[in-house]
């Protein structure tokens, strides 16, 4: 069975390398560590600064659209108030016409017309009718047609007046919730403006801060462009001095002093060392000469020398010679004392024993 290997350590290790090989490169990056310019980073503000652009651009158009959606929600609002105060007026005329008719209030008998009330029929004879059974009696009905015309010009009134008062409270409702989504619109636009005024200073010290990094590289980049030059110019001075100067020509002037030895020097070269090109051909040819001269005279001493040696050499066998000469003289002139000795010696032992 083949066991699954775990690499989550390895891919650790590999994850911590690249994240120390990317901080070494940030690190040991000479440009944006002496300059202080940060590229990436830059390009990173400006897409964040972007984004917040859109951002805000989206924002803006959401908060168009909320604006939009209220006024069309407040205008429906608007509608139905309408619909429902038409819908109410209308249910209570019809109530009142079915509910509230005039014939059909107790008193609808005094109310009715004298000639309508004359004209009932009552199905009951005359004869058996009692006073309690009369209905119309002598001195009514007079006035009652304006009695019903001030009535329903009081109930009138009064409807108009409850109307009114239900407008008037329908249109303070209707006032009070606008002002409300009116100041709740408002927060929203103040709220809206607090964050785009932050937003905008954000960036704005963003930007602020992009053009002081900016202005510091292009600074550095213009006192290192200064320098460059500078250099330069120092550099090609000094190629132009030693191209056009004493040093580099051949004229054997330029490494003569002027009067001869410099004042206050004891013993001092009359050629300026620094500037001295070489010798002419008359001073070489000289020089040579000179240097055959002293050959020929090396060659001269060194003969004399030879000779001399060979001089002492001989004169040293010579020395030798005789000295082994004497010394073979004396060794012989000993060895023949010692055979006369022997001799003698021997002569005196041959007489001693004769005796």
């Amino acid at each position: 069975m083949d066991l699954r290997v775990d690499n989550s350590a390895d891919a650790a290790v590999e994850r911590r390398r690249a994240v120390e090989a990317t901080r070494q490169a940030r690190i040991f990056n000479t440009r944006q560590r002496v300059m202080g310019l940060d590229l990436k980073a830059l390009e990173q503000q400006v897409a964040e600064r972007k984004e917040r652009e859109e951002m805000e651009a989206q924002r803006e158009r959401t908060f168009d659209l909320l604006r939009v959606n209220q006024d069309q929600v407040l205008m429906q609002q608007l509608h139905e108030e309408e619909e429902r105060k038409s819908e109410s007026n209308r249910d209570l005329i019809h109530y009142r016409a079915i509910r509230q008719r005039a014939e059909d209030t107790r008193d609808a008998d005094l109310n009715f017309d004298r000639q309508r009330a004359r004209g009932l029929s009552i199905p009951v004879p005359n004869s058996e009718l009692g006073p309690a059974s009369m209905q119309v009696f002598q001195g009514e009905g007079l006035g009652d047609k304006e009695k019903r015309r001030a009535q329903m010009e009081q109930t009138e009134r009064v409807l108009r007046a409850q109307r009114e008062q239900s407008e008037q409270l329908q249109r303070k409702n209707t006032h009070r919730e606008l002002l409300k989504g009116r100041e709740l619109v408002q927060q929203d636009l103040r709220a809206v403006q607090l964050d785009t005024l932050e937003e905008e200073c954000k960036r704005a010290a963003c930007i602020a801060l992009s053009n002081y990094h900016l202005a510091q590289a292009a600074e550095r980049a213009e006192k290192e462009r200064n320098e460059q030059m500078r250099k330069e110019d120092e550099d090609m001075a000094e190629v132009r001095h030693m191209v056009t100067s004493d040093i580099l020509t051949e004229r054997p002037e330029a490494a003569q002093r002027e009067g001869g030895r410099v004042e206050g020097s004891v013993g001092g070269p009359k050629v300026l060392t620094d500037r001295w090109r070489g010798m002419g051909p008359e001073q070489l040819s000289a020089i040579h000469k000179q240097r055959e001269e002293q050959r020929l005279e090396r060659e001269r001493l060194r003969e004399i020398d030879k000779q001399r040696d060979k001089a002492w050499d001989l004169q040293r066998m010579t020395v030798t010679r005789e000295a082994e000469e004497e010394e073979r003289r004396a060794t012989e002139l000993q060895k023949e004392k010692r055979t006369e000795m022997d001799r003698h010696n021997e002569q005196l032992a041959r007489e001693q024993r004769q005796q």
